[in-house]
């Protein structure tokens, strides 16, 4: 995962996302797959160098009860050519539907967060959750609930703990060209819990073309010497649907 770092833009890329802009990519196909990708940045010259990029991909592919699924959260800054954050969070998952309201999952999740104070958090679990408010045409809402283990890898020892997890998704057309979305998700282990939320609207311009706003937030009760508890991520960004 460190291989982030060496992480470079294309010439005609940079030129493309110059300044502030994002670009979402989705695309869904006959045999039930469907893409996704989102890419932010800022690039500020003269007295102050900094860039900023943000990628953001989803890839899902839907066959017969099953549900397959990949995530991939990258961020990366920098300040006068010296590199300020860094972070990689990669899940993938597994979903069995039960019926058209019951579903079991298996969900495994990677992060790679250079100033974190870990070299890396892994984590392994088994989901049974629910998809609820059905009866309503502009509302979805599902929860799971599971049991795992996470592994957490620090520069001086690695160690391993049995969590339980607790997640929530909720969407709401809130107006005919207008989405709100919120999930939450607690991870309880012994020696340390995180939580993680994150609240967008997504306002549609036209058919092809949508703007995003979004809040991200994680806390983990438990960090390194000198690290934060918690981090915060905001974002507009321009969806463009091709």
């Amino acid at each position: 995962m460190r291989k982030l770092s060496g992480f470079a833009l294309p010439t005609s890329l940079c030129l493309l996302l110059a300044g502030t802009g994002s670009a979402v990519l989705a695309q869904e196909t006959e045999d039930n797959l469907s893409t996704e990708l989102e890419l932010g940045a800022i690039f500020t010259g003269g007295n102050t160098k900094d860039e900023n990029i943000k990628f953001t991909g989803t890839v899902v592919w839907m066959q017969e009860a099953w549900e397959y699924g990949l995530s991939l959260d990258g961020f990366r800054s920098s300040k006068e050519d010296e590199l300020a954050a860094q972070r990689l969070y990669t899940v993938g998952a597994a979903t069995y539907n039960m019926t058209a309201d019951i579903f079991i999952q298996t969900r495994a999740a990677h992060e790679d967060d250079r100033f974190s104070g870990y070299d890396s958090q892994s984590d392994l679990s088994i989901n049974y959750g629910q998809n609820l408010l059905r009866e309503h045409a502009t509302m979805d809402w599902n929860y799971s609930i599971a049991a795992g283990v996470r592994t957490s890898r620090t520069p001086t020892e690695d160690f391993e703990e049995a969590i339980v997890r607790v997640a929530t998704e909720y969407q709401w057309n809130i107006a005919e060209n207008a989405l709100f979305s919120q999930t939450l998700s607690v991870e309880a282990g012994n020696e340390s819990s995180i939580g993680r939320s994150e609240s967008a609207i997504q306002s549609d311009i036209s058919n092809r073309m949508s703007t995003k706003f979004s809040t991200k937030l994680k806390h983990q009760t438990e960090v390194p010497i000198g690290r934060e508890k918690t981090d915060s991520e905001a974002s507009v960004t321009l969806l463009l649907k091709l």
